[in-house]
């Protein structure tokens, strides 16, 4: 079974103009995201914007967490989360409404999920470079520590390819699979480092950063980005491995069910 999944993938990468086709896809569905708009690529920014304007007056002025860069901190958190729910929410249907690409064209559907992921990585490098502006205005310097986000990035990518996986070929057998991860997305919010500090978490629901991917990928994200830090070296590795797991098991149920996807729709 193993060798045969091995087999199959690597062949996948066989055909010349895959990649072409691929990228080619990501910047159309980019397109298609924000230039249809009059304001376009700026939604981008509008509503992490708007949410940290409210974040900030509840828990800075209101609750008063004595965080040093409190806005900066939020936008960190803000960024990846929101990449993270947007990318697996958005693609739960993503068999269904991009029926027409693998039922008519010789296109594998894991070349649709890979572009509209990518796309969605477009996105948030626009977001990285606000950030980088926003934290040069409030005195935070880049260091080569910044070298170390590309790994944070890596994890984020493969923890959403495979949850992506798993939710869009299990809404092919069961529906309520999108109200049930609204739910869950909706706990993980307030269960992640966002809104508050790190270690608040750490110290009080230790097994949190790991039983939570994304926690681990924002407290190091904020390591590397705000404090000039190495990230936790052996809670990187632990998440990159979580995602990994869970990439081999969105493909390996994306091998089984989405042959059937035309049956099941």
């Amino acid at each position: 079974m193993a060798l045969s999944t091995s087999k199959f993938y690597t062949s996948w990468f066989k055909e010349n103009n895959r990649v072409e086709r691929i990228w080619m896809m990501a910047k159309i569905e980019f397109k298609l995201r924000y230039y249809g708009n009059k304001l376009g690529l700026m939604w981008a920014l509008i509503k992490p914007i708007s949410q940290i304007a409210m974040y900030y007056v509840v828990f800075q002025i209101l609750m008063s967490q004595r965080v040093e860069n409190y806005v900066i901190y939020l936008f960190v958190g803000l960024l990846l989360w929101q990449f993270f729910t947007e990318t697996t929410s958005g693609m739960v249907k993503i068999l269904k409404t991009k029926k027409y690409l693998y039922e008519y064209t010789n296109m594998h559907k894991l070349e649709i999920y890979i572009s509209s992921l990518i796309s969605s990585v477009i996105g948030l490098g626009f977001n990285l470079l606000i950030f980088l502006a926003g934290a040069l205005l409030s005195g935070i310097w880049p260091t080569y520590h910044y070298v170390y986000l590309i790994f944070i990035l890596i994890n984020l990518f493969i923890l959403s390819f495979g949850v992506s996986l798993i939710l869009s070929n299990l809404y092919l057998l069961f529906k309520d699979i999108l109200q049930i991860w609204g739910i869950i997305v909706g706990f993980g919010f307030f269960l992640s480092p966002i809104l508050y500090r790190g270690d608040l978490f750490s110290k009080k629901l230790p097994a949190l950063d790991y039983l939570n991917p994304i926690a681990g990928i924002i407290n190091n994200a904020r390591n590397i980005l705000m404090f000039g830090q190495n990230p936790n070296w052996e809670l990187l590795a632990f998440d990159i491995v979580y995602a990994l797991i869970i990439l081999l098991i969105g493909l390996l149920i994306l091998k089984k069910v989405s042959p059937r996807a035309s049956e099941l729709l």
